[in-house]
C-alpha cells in the first residue's frame, strides 16, 4: 500500500483522539501540543519527525515506522513500542513520561533517554546496548534478559537490575545507586 507523502509540515494543537490522523508517510514534520491519546496511528511512517509536548498515551502504534524520531516533553503512558515496525527503528526521548510503556524484544541500541520517568516500563529481551538513560527514574522497570552492554546508567535511579539475568558488561552505574544491582541478593549495605 502506497501512503501519501507529507513533508515539512507543522501540526499544532491537533486532537487526533477525536479526529483520526491521515494515514501517510510523514517526513521531517513536527507535531506540537497534539493529543493522540487512545488514538490509532498504526501503519503510518514517521521519518525524521519531532513530537513536542504531545500526549500519545495508550496510542495504537502497531506496524508504525519511527525512523530518527524525537519525542520531547511527551506523555507516552502505556505505549507498546514493541508492536511498531522494527525496521530502521530509531528514536530518542527527552523529558518524557513513559510509565507502563513496552520496548520488549526490540533492538534499539544507541537510544537516548534524557530526564524521563519510566516507571514499570518493560525492557525484557531488549537490546539497549550503547544507550544512555540520563537522569531517568526507572522505578519498577523490567530488565530481564536485557542487553545493557556499554550503556550509560550512571545518572539513572530506582532501577533493579539483576546482573546474572542481563548483559551489563562495560555498562556504567553510579556508586550511589549501585544498590539497584544488588537488590536481588537480599543483602544489607551500610
Amino acid at each position: 500500500m502506497d501512503l501519501p507523502f507529507i513533508s515539512e509540515q507543522h501540526f499544532k494543537s491537533q486532537n487526533y483522539s477525536s479526529n483520526k490522523i491521515s494515514k501517510a508517510e510523514y517526513d521531517n514534520c513536527t507535531f506540537e501540543d497534539c493529543d493522540f491519546s487512545n488514538s490509532d496511528i498504526s501503519n503510518n511512517v514517521f521519518l525524521e519527525c519531532t513530537f513536542i509536548n504531545c500526549n500519545l498515551s495508550n496510542c495504537n502504534i502497531a506496524h508504525t515506522s519511527f525512523n530518527h524520531v524525537d519525542f520531547i516533553d511527551c506523555k507516552l503512558t502505556g505505549v507498546q513500542f514493541n508492536t511498531c515496525n522494527a525496521f530502521l527503528l530509531t528514536f530518542s526521548f527527552n523529558n518524557c513520561y513513559l510509565e507502563l510503556a513496552s520496548f520488549q524484544d526490540l533492538k534499539i541500541p544507541n537510544t537516548r533517554f534524557n530526564n524521563c520517568i519510566m516507571h514499570q516500563t518493560d525492557f525484557s529481551n531488549t537490546n539497549l546496548s550503547k544507550s544512555t538513560l540520563n537522569n531517568c527514574d526507572v522505578k519498577s522497570a523490567i530488565f530481564e534478559n536485557t542487553n545493557l552492554e556499554s550503556s550509560d546508567l550512571s545518572t539513572a535511579y530506582n532501577y533493579n537490575i539483576h546482573p546474572e539475568n542481563n548483559k551489563i558488561t562495560h555498562a556504567k552505574f553510579s556508586k550511589e545507586h549501585i544498590i539497584g544491582l544488588l537488590k536481588s541478593y537480599k543483602i544489607t549495605i551500610e
